[in-house]
């Protein structure tokens, strides 16, 4: 019942122990991000103020998100959260706490921008922070833990899954989802500083059937859509990829031309399959006739592998628009590509 609900199976053997440790790290993490949401208001934070100024974001985003801030010291979480009895081993196994090689603690988030992580149960499960200067590494997420798999979990879901709209909008990091949320789309989620998984997938598909990739407009992001479009395609979600002209993110989209702008992108995106020969054809010269038939039979190839007979003829008419080359050729040429995959 679990896989049919593309969720995790119930594990039965958990002890009470266990029980109440998954509890008590819940619990820890929820202070912490207490305790980092209050910091805003600290002396020491007015970078951290100036930034999330900087970029937009309203006070109500901020407090919608829980948003915070690690102040630029070694123990100043460690010793609040000493302070309302979290142990130490309690805060290395939440991934707050790091343990040098002479046995001492640190915290591991510090003088970064915090952005709480939260399961669609409402849990905060971990944390990711953003630096404030020129140091590496730019996003630094909370390590795997007893209840943190960033293969599992989206960042937003927990919002995103009540929209009234009738898709999700992925994206690449956590400003860009903030931005579209305080934007008026809640319905952007992101993955947690991983590639796109089929468990990710499978938690997408549970709460729509269309996804919309809107990934940064570079070669990574080109590419990171490429591996993610058959991930979400084989969950059997509809897939559509936006395109951003003259900016190279949501974020940074939405600053510069507004939320308008934006939901005019989202009803002009191109369903994945449309998209992929657009990507294809970016790499030839069809003012070359050879690079030109070279371009046909690679769209040829990739329309080879749609499994439906409708769609490979209305994208064979389409190819054919693109390249001159007679649709009954390329459907020939289709045909030939799946007659060699079976042999």
């Amino acid at each position: 019942l679990a896989q049919r609900a593309g969720m995790e199976v119930p594990n039965s053997n958990e002890n009470a122990d266990s029980r109440k440790r998954r509890e008590r790290l819940f619990q820890l993490n929820k202070e912490a991000a207490r305790y980092f949401y209050s910091n805003l208001s600290h002396p020491d934070a007015q970078q951290a103020t100036a930034y999330l100024l900087r970029r937009g974001l309203s006070r109500r985003t901020v407090t919608n998100f829980g948003m915070g801030y690690a102040l630029n010291s070694w123990d100043a979480l460690i010793r609040t959260m000493t302070e309302k009895g979290y142990s130490k081993r309690e805060m290395l196994d939440a991934g707050l706490a790091v343990e040098s090689q002479k046995g001492s603690i640190y915290d591991r988030f510090r003088g970064r921008v915090m952005f709480p992580i939260i399961d669609v149960r409402g849990n905060v499960i971990g944390f990711g922070g953003r630096v404030l200067d020129d140091s590496t590494p730019k996003y630094l997420n909370s390590p795997e833990s007893m209840i943190f798999n960033k293969r599992k979990n989206l960042f937003a879901l927990n919002v995103a899954k009540k929209t009234k709209m009738e898709m999700l909008v992925l994206t690449e990091g956590y400003m860009d989802t903030i931005a579209l949320h305080q934007a008026g789309f809640d319905c952007a989620v992101a993955s947690l500083g991983t590639s796109l998984t089929e468990d990710h997938a499978r938690l997408i598909s549970r709460y729509t059937k269309e996804v919309i990739l809107a990934y940064d407009g570079d070669a990574a992001g080109v590419n990171a859509a490429q591996r993610a479009i058959p991930i979400l395609d084989k969950t059997g979600l509809q897939v559509r990829v936006l395109q951003m002209q003259g900016a190279k993110d949501p974020d940074e989209f939405l600053r510069s031309f507004g939320r308008d702008a934006f939901a005019r992108l989202l009803d002009q995106s191109e369903n994945y399959v449309e998209y992929n020969l657009r990507q294809l054809q970016s790499g030839y010269d069809l003012t070359d006739p050879l690079q030109k038939a070279e371009f046909a039979r690679a769209g040829a190839e990739l329309l080879a592998s749609l499994d439906s007979p409708v769609e490979r003829e209305v994208y064979a008419g389409q190819l054919s628009e693109m390249t001159g080359v007679g649709k009954a050729a390329l459907l020939q040429e289709i045909q030939r590509v799946q007659d060699q995959r079976l042999r």
